[in-house]
């Protein structure tokens, strides 16, 4: 999903810059809320996901601020990722006109009686999304730091490339067991 957002936030800075002559001036927003569409998708199954298999516990050489802080940036995270694709929508739709999906589905418009929703949503759209990519940077900062500086399991673990073998102390619906 990183990925995904990275790419969808240069191709929306780009494409806000074009001209009205420009090649790309109606494709790229079409491109823009294709993907974006495509992303939601993904982002409900990965909170399903999230909230129905089990989640791995901080390390324990974690102090208990970085435990804090490594939760309410998780939940920032989602929420901003949440916040900025219901802004999209409303940017989209404000117009009544629905939004195509490379060509394969539709998505109604139904939220069109705000005022100046077009306006609005798209400066909530942009600002979440110069925090997310912010926040996002800096949670990939303090991940590289466990990595270098502590030499810690954080970013394998993160990146799922840690031993099978490694003993790790889980919880799955408030039960404690081990792997």
């Amino acid at each position: 999903m990183t990925i995904t957002i990275v790419g969808l936030f240069g191709l929306g800075l780009w494409m806000t810059s074009l001209g009205y002559y420009d090649a790309w001036y109606n494709q790229a927003p079409s491109i823009h809320k294709s993907i974006g569409i495509l992303l939601a998708g993904v982002f409900i199954f990965r909170v399903i996901w999230k909230l129905t298999n089990i989640k791995l516990q901080p390390l324990s050489t974690h102090t208990a601020i970085e435990k804090k802080l490594a939760q309410l940036t998780h939940v920032l995270l989602y929420v901003l990722m949440a916040c900025i694709m219901v802004s999209g929508y409303l940017i989209s739709t404000a117009d009544g006109r629905v939004i195509e999906v490379f060509g394969w589905f539709e998505i109604p418009a139904t939220l069109t009686n705000i005022e100046n929703q077009e306006d609005i949503a798209g400066e909530v759209h942009y600002y979440l999304a110069l925090t997310l990519i912010s926040l996002s940077t800096i949670h990939a900062l303090a991940a590289i730091k466990h990595h270098v500086i502590d030499k810690d399991e954080t970013l394998r673990r993160m990146t799922s490339l840690t031993n099978s073998n490694t003993k790790t102390k889980t919880t799955h619906k408030g039960n404690n067991h081990d792997n």
